[in-house]
């Protein structure tokens, strides 16, 4: 029998400055929520005002989990210290595995306009924290679009709709599911998660009514889902949102700064090798 997930919790986050000054919105990884696991932080950002993002984020260390940087608009310029450099435009999304640790920069390609997208971290299990860093890149053309016969038009960054379209990111690690949902008013949307999964879904514009019990999440929102197969959502008026499921991993979390590992010893070792230089 399907179950269809309806609403646990509504969370609204927190405006933060994070990088040299950057004004975002911390949702995921916010004392309301501190993570969903395998998801660590979901930050949502975006301003047509300079000052809000200019300084964008220096160089900075990770280890031990996945930083997924969506933009929805504008420019933005990485860089690492394995000498990999790139834009991320418009449309376009990069996945990358930090593993054993890598120092990075992502600095606004612009100086004005409109700067907008989403961060999310998502936890590696403990076999794969120091792996060696990748990428995984795409511009917009290259992700996947299902149009349904309803109106509704889906971008599939990772997983597989139900209509069979999947996505362009590979992560045997959680199989995650990653779609940007256009809806048109008076349609109701359905997508099968595995029951396993923890899902989350952020509203960008509109109003929804979740599940069987048709509760309301407006623009700005959070949703985080209760357990089931289905999720099913309707409106009746234009709406956009991202829908984001992954396999919990069930391991102890230890955090520090820039560092997610297991255990305190773990983290300790993350700050030693930074400040000898050792990583990549």
């Amino acid at each position: 029998m399907t179950q269809t997930r309806e609403l646990r919790q509504i969370i609204n986050g927190d405006r933060v400055s994070d990088g040299a000054g950057v004004q975002l919105t911390r949702i995921i990884g916010s004392p309301h929520l501190n993570m969903l696991d395998p998801f660590l932080m979901f930050d949502a950002f975006g301003s047509d005002k300079p000052q809000d993002y200019i300084a964008g984020f220096p160089p900075h260390p990770h280890r031990g989990f996945e930083t997924v940087t969506y933009m929805l608009e504008g420019r933005m310029r990485h860089e690492d210290s394995a000498g990999n450099a790139g834009v991320i435009e418009t449309g376009g999304v990069q996945w990358m595995t930090a593993g054993k640790g890598i120092i990075h920069s992502e600095m606004p390609e612009q100086k004005e306009g409109r700067l907008a997208g989403f961060q999310l971290w998502v936890n590696l299990p403990a076999k794969e924290k120091m792996s060696e860093p990748k990428y995984q890149e795409f511009d917009a053309e290259q992700i996947p679009v299902a149009k349904l016969d309803n109106g509704t038009e889906i971008k599939v960054i990772a997983g597989q709709t139900d209509s069979g379209v999947s996505g362009v990111i590979n992560n045997p690690f959680v199989n995650p599911l990653y779609l940007h949902v256009f809806l048109p008013a008076g349609v109701t949307f359905e997508q099968t998660v595995k029951e396993t999964d923890n899902t989350f879904l952020y509203l960008m514009k509109g109003q929804l009514q979740i599940g069987d019990k048709q509760r309301p999440l407006n623009a700005g929102q959070l949703a985080v889902l209760e357990t089931g197969s289905k999720v099913r959502v309707n409106s009746e008026r234009d709406t956009e949102f991202v829908l984001v499921s992954g396999q919990p991993l069930k391991e102890p979390v230890a955090r520090g700064g820039p560092f997610v590992m297991n255990t305190r010893e773990q983290i300790e070792q993350a700050f030693d090798d930074y400040r000898q230089g050792r990583f990549a």
